[in-house]
C-alpha cells in the first residue's frame, strides 16, 4: 500500500524523468516485498507457522534481512534511491527519505530477533562507507540527501541487532534533521550546490540555521546529530566491536566533508553572478515557517536531552 500510494506522487510532474523514477521505485519495492513474502513462505514450509516474528529457519532470516535492506536502500542494494530522488520534486524526495522509511524500520524492529546480526553489521558498515563516498562527487542536493540517507540508515542498521532503543532514537533524530533541511531546500528552491550560494539573499537567518543543520547532520558535538553517533560508538565498543566502531567513525568523516562543503557554499560564498537587487523575489510560502523553525531548533539543540530520550 505504501509503495502504491507514493507512485502517483512521484509521477505528478509529467516528465520522462519522474515517470522513470516512479518505475524504478515500483520495481525495487515490489521485488523487496516479494522477497519478504518468499522468506515467510519458506519459513512456513519448514516450520509450519506464518509468524515472521518467530522464524527459526536460517535461509528465511537471511532473505528477510536482504529484503528489508532493499526496501530501506541500504548498500549494496541502494542504487535505486539516488536515482528516484533525482527524478522527483524536493517535496516528494522528502517523503521518500522520511515517511517511506518508517514501514521497513518497524518491520526490522519487529523481526530483529530473527535477522542475521552479521549481515546487518556488514550492511551498516558498507552503507556508511558508500553513503559517504557516493556523496562526495555530487552537485545535486537531492542526490546528496539520498547518500546522506544511506549513510544514516547504515548507522541504524549497525545498532539494530545490539540495542533497538538507540536505533529508534537515531531514526527520530534523523527524521527531524532531514525534514528540517529539506524544508529549507524547498523554501530556497535549492536543487544544486550552486543554488545554495544565493540563499543569503532570501533570508540570512535561514542561511545560519541551515549551516548548523548541516553540521548537526554531519554529527558534530554540540548539535543533536552527535547524540546517536556517540551512543552507537559507545555501544559498539562495549560489545567489543572496536574495529567496526573505528571504521564507522572514520567513514562518517566522508559524509561530514560534503555537509561542510554545502555549509561553506551556503554561508561563506557569494554567488558569482552580479545580483541587481539585494533580495530575491519573495513569493507566498508553501511551507509552514514556524514548523521549519521548530524542527531546525530541535535538530540543533537537543543534545543535552540525550539521557531523557533514552528512557
Amino acid at each position: 500500500n505504501n509503495t502504491l500510494a507514493i507512485l502517483p506522487i512521484i509521477s505528478t510532474s509529467h516528465n520522462p524523468r519522474s515517470t522513470e523514477a516512479a518505475t524504478k521505485y515500483f520495481l525495487t519495492q515490489a521485488a523487496a516485498s516479494a522477497t519478504v513474502l518468499f522468506s515467510s513462505m519458506l519459513s512456513a514450509w519448514q516450520t509450519g507457522t506464518w509468524d515472521i516474528t518467530h522464524m527459526s529457519y536460517t535461509p528465511s532470516n537471511i532473505l528477510l534481512s536482504m529484503a528489508l535492506a532493499m526496501k530501506l536502500g541500504l548498500a549494496p542494494l541502494h542504487f535505486w534511491l539516488p536515482e528516484v530522488l533525482q527524478g522527483s520534486t524536493l517535496f516528494t524526495a522528502l517523503i521518500i527519505v522520511t515517511w517511506q522509511k518508517l514501514a521497513p524500520m518497524s518491520l526490522i524492529f519487529l523481526t530483529i530477533n530473527n535477522l542475521n546480526p552479521t549481515i546487518l553489521l556488514a550492511l551498516g558498515l558498507l552503507s556508511s562507507t558508500i553513503g559517504g563516498w557516493g556523496g562526495l562527487n555530487q552537485t545535486q542536493t537531492r542526490k546528496i540527501m539520498a547518500y546522506s540517507s544511506i549513510a544514516n540508515l547504515g548507522w541504524m542498521a549497525t545498532i539494530a541487532p545490539i540495542m533497538t532503543n538507540i536505533m529508534i532514537m537515531n531514526l527520530l533524530i534523523y527524521l527531524v534533521m532531514t525534514t528540517a533541511l529539506f524544508s529549507f531546500l524547498i523554501v530556497s528552491k535549492s536543487k544544486t550546490i550552486q543554488d545554495t550560494t544565493t540563499t543569503w539573499a532570501l533570508s540570512p537567518m535561514m542561511t545560519i540555521m541551515m549551516t548548523f543543520l548541516l553540521l548537526s547532520l554531519g554529527g558534530l558535538p554540540p548539535m543533536t546529530g552527535f547524540a546517536p553517533k556517540w551512543l552507537i560508538l559507545e555501544e559498539l565498543t562495549t560489545q567489543n566491536l572496536i574495529p567496526l566502531a573505528v571504521l564507522m567513525a572514520t567513514f562518517s568523516l566522508l559524509s561530514l566533508f560534503f555537509y561542510t562543503r554545502l555549509a561553506y557554499t551556503t554561508t561563506l560564498t557569494l554567488s558569482p553572478n552580479t545580483l541587481q537587487t539585494k533580495f530575491k523575489w519573495r513569493f507566498k510560502q508553501t511551507l509552514s515557517t514556524p514548523l521549519t523553525m521548530i524542527l531546525s531548533t530541535m535538530a540543533t539543540l537537543l543534545l543535552p536531552l540525550t539521557p531523557l530520550m533514552l528512557k
